[in-house]
């Protein structure tokens, strides 16, 4: 079989394209020649964690991965048998650990036994979800689909230094069950965790009190303020993660501590975004849509998905799986909101 061409510039056109091409190729067995790595970014090519993330995906594939280096802006990648067992990768920087699962996961469930992955870099980093969303709001819409991921071990690490750490306990889930998430039901809670390592604990108050303001006429909002000591963190910094739990339903939105920014601006984008999703009326919020529709093209039927927008990340996502898989994608336009139908051929 001659190689599958991708055009790594496609769309959203970022790290997220080439590493789910990468997986998407490993799981279909497919020979992938990817061009154009992030061709229209100020600095194209793989940076650290892009080539961390392919070459785990490359990894737990068991295949052979050419041209990955530093600023590479094509690879091609041979893919073989995928196998379950103790892996360890390690994004050398505070690169986000949280983005190369989102290229190991999905390889992951595909392998002849468990997989357990130790991924070390940053967690709670700029441009990418902290390790409570993964944590609160992502894993659970996995397990709603029957797909079991532990959490083993983890500890955060921030930019510049990373040092932080993930171990999982993947369990083999080739077929997941549909998604099903087209109403999202009565607002059930508020909650979320707001964290600061090696910093002032006001910090976390403070995010936590203006999140709260911005939900205002949501109450009651329970945010939980956690100060990490040396064993629970690497390096200081911090991040807040809510989530609104419906009947049917899980909504998230997040924000990282940021050198400069005062942690009430933090607080109220977090709870800001948060409420957004609550007043639309969506089922789902935007950020877990791009990364559930990988998964809902797998599954064993039709998935429902209602979102208040679809992101450029998304469409990207649509198009790219469709290279690989017979599934097909249905976005149309109801009251503001989207609902997305996913059907796998």
């Amino acid at each position: 079989m001659g190689y599958l061409t991708i055009d790594g510039s496609y769309g959203e056109g970022g790290g997220q394209l080439s590493r789910y091409a990468v997986a998407l190729a490993a799981i279909t067995r497919r020979p992938l020649r990817l061009v154009n790595i992030r061709s229209r970014r100020a600095r194209p090519g793989l940076m650290p964690q892009h080539l961390a993330a392919l070459r785990a995906a490359a990894a737990v594939g068991g295949g052979a991965l050419y041209g990955d280096e530093l600023g590479s802006i094509e690879v091609r990648f041979t893919p073989g048998r995928i196998r379950g067992g103790e892996y360890r990768f390690d994004v050398g920087t505070a690169g986000s650990v949280v983005l190369v699962l989102q290229a190991l996961l999905p390889v992951a469930l595909h392998a002849d036994s468990p997989v357990e992955l130790t991924v070390t870099g940053g967690t709670d980093v700029r441009m990418a979800p902290p390790l409570d969303y993964f944590r609160m709001i992502f894993l659970p819409w996995l397990a709603r689909m029957g797909v079991r991921v532990h959490i083993q071990a983890a500890r955060h690490g921030y930019y510049p230094r990373g040092g932080g750490l993930i171990r999982l306990r993947v369990e083999p889930c080739p077929s997941p069950s549909p998604l099903e998430a087209a109403t999202p039901g009565r607002l059930v809670r508020i909650g979320g965790v707001s964290h600061v390592a090696h910093l002032p604990p006001d910090i976390a108050a403070r995010m936590a009190s203006a999140a709260s303001c911005a939900l205002a006429g949501y109450e009651p909002v329970q945010i939980e303020e956690r100060r990490l000591g040396r064993g629970d963190a690497f390096g200081s910094g911090g991040a807040l993660v809510l989530v609104a739990e419906t009947g049917n339903s899980f909504l998230g939105s997040a924000t990282v501590a940021q050198r400069g920014v005062p942690a009430e601006e933090l607080g109220r984008q977090a709870g800001q975004s948060l409420r957004a999703e609550l007043e639309a009326g969506a089922a789902m919020d935007t950020h877990a849509c791009d990364q559930l529709l990988l998964y809902a093209a797998q599954a064993a039927g039709p998935s429902r998905l209602l979102v208040r927008e679809v992101s450029e990340h998304s469409r990207t996502v649509m198009w790219l799986v469709e290279q690989f898989l017979p599934v097909s994608f249905r976005v149309e336009t109801r009251q503001g909101l989207y609902p997305i139908e996913v059907a796998p051929g």
